[in-house]
């Protein structure tokens, strides 16, 4: 069994991981850490809770202490790009954690918030710079960020980045950096649209594979349950009163949509809270501080702002809407069965989503089994042939975004999943 230390990290990371109460390396840790110890770019194909974070993190540390010099003014030696506030938050928690025994400079930068600190954070360098694309670029734009020294970049769930049209943005920084670089990409899922971006950023990869989308979901108790629309709030209040519902989260496709949930099972005595791109940051943090500690229950939550829900013991997954790219069923119900942990993923289908069932049942290569025992299932939803509208001028005729992952019109970023979360 391979151990931390036959990875032969430095001592002051064994340190922080004992801290930490690791023992043994998770698959992806095994598999990417000697190759990138080795300066190699990496294509890494992993769920989140596989333990990822870890596998870019510490070799990213190890590099910095074996070669020690100062981040130029305003630059980074190390950038991870992410797709969201809350998961970059929790990728600079994750350095720090494992820095705890030597000395480092991070910085972490996002929208949504003022940029002054973040601008302060910068002048003089850090060794590690965690950014989301957009408000890198506009810190980039106002000269308070200069990346012609970095050493080392990584694309953290760069399906995501690309599902919400962030593919331009990446494209746009790559274009900034020097050639002479370490790259890590990193992503849940295999599209053409990933495949075209590793072949252009990545040079002579290691590719390290662990738990691929099917292996994820088969070790998750999936169930759908055929609703009207109108009827799924008292379907959900229905399921959320079984004692098995231990802590859950809601998916919904629409920000007014999350808040109504929210707000109709506060109003039935279960503590909610929504979280989405409409909420403050400090919101949010609110939110997903509450949910960890137990005294939020249900978070409601669309997709964009689902990738920072990174806690282990959730047990119950609902979709209350499916989502309009069936890969984003993968990465939803991830969310629970993490840790070894047993989870169940509940889906609500009404008549308009009846073909991205199908859509989804195609990608995970498997019928969702049906349940029809209870007061709310409706025959209508069931053998629905109809297709659902489109919802914001998507690539893919149902709402979803471009599957190449760029911008449909002029908006930023475009495509249907940025419009409705």
């Amino acid at each position: 069994m391979t151990t931390f230390a036959d990875l032969k990290l430095a001592e002051p990371l064994l340190r922080a991981l004992t801290d930490e109460g690791y023992t043994t390396p998770t698959p992806i840790q095994a598999g990417s850490i000697p190759y990138l110890l080795q300066g190699r770019d990496l294509l890494g194909l992993a769920q989140t809770g596989t333990g990822k974070t870890a596998a870019f993190a510490l070799p990213i540390l190890h590099h910095l202490l074996t070669h020690r010099h100062s981040p130029t003014p305003k630059g980074a030696r190390a950038l991870v790009l992410a797709p969201t506030r809350e998961l970059a938050s929790q990728i600079d928690a994750s350095f720090k954690a494992y820095a705890r025994h030597m000395k480092l400079t991070h910085a972490v930068v996002f929208g949504g918030v003022g940029q002054g600190r973040q601008v302060e954070a910068l002048r003089r360098g850090v060794d590690v710079l965690v950014a989301a694309p957009g408000r890198l670029l506009d810190l980039m734009g106002q000269g308070h960020i200069d990346l012609h020294s970095l050493e080392i970049l990584v694309l953290d769930e760069a399906d995501r980045m690309l599902d919400m049209g962030f593919v331009r943005d990446i494209r746009r920084i790559v274009a900034s950096l020097p050639r002479e670089r370490q790259t890590l990409l990193f992503s849940a899922t295999m599209p053409r649209s990933i495949s075209e971006l590793a072949n252009s950023l990545l040079r002579d990869p290691a590719t390290v594979e662990v738990t691929p989308p099917s292996s994820t979901v088969d070790r998750i108790r999936q169930a759908v349950m055929f609703v009207e629309q109108d009827k799924k709030k008292e379907a959900l209040l229905l399921l959320m009163n079984s004692p098995k519902v231990a802590r859950a989260v809601v998916f919904t496709l629409m920000k007014h949509e999350a808040n109504k949930v929210s707000e109709f099972l506060n109003k039935n005595n279960i503590s909610s809270e929504a979280i989405h791109g409409n909420k403050s940051q400090g919101a949010r943090e609110r939110a997903m501080s509450g949910f960890r500690s137990g005294s939020v229950k249900v978070l409601v939550a669309t997709d964009i702002a689902a990738r920072g829900i990174d806690v282990d013991d959730v047990s119950h997954v609902f979709n209350y809407d499916l989502p309009n790219v069936p890969e984003s069923y993968v990465h939803r119900i991830g969310r629970t069965a993490r840790a070894g942990r047993e989870g169940w993923a509940v889906s609500f289908c009404d008549p308009e989503q009846r073909a991205w069932l199908r859509d989804i049942e195609k990608t995970i290569g498997k019928s969702v089994p049906v349940v029809r025992d209870h007061p709310y299932h409706s025959d209508t939803a069931e053998n629905s042939t109809m297709r659902p509208p489109v919802l914001g001028g998507g690539g893919r005729g149902r709402g979803g975004p471009p599957r190449n992952g760029g911008r449909s019109g002029g908006g930023r970023p475009g495509g249907g999943a940025r419009r409705v979360a």
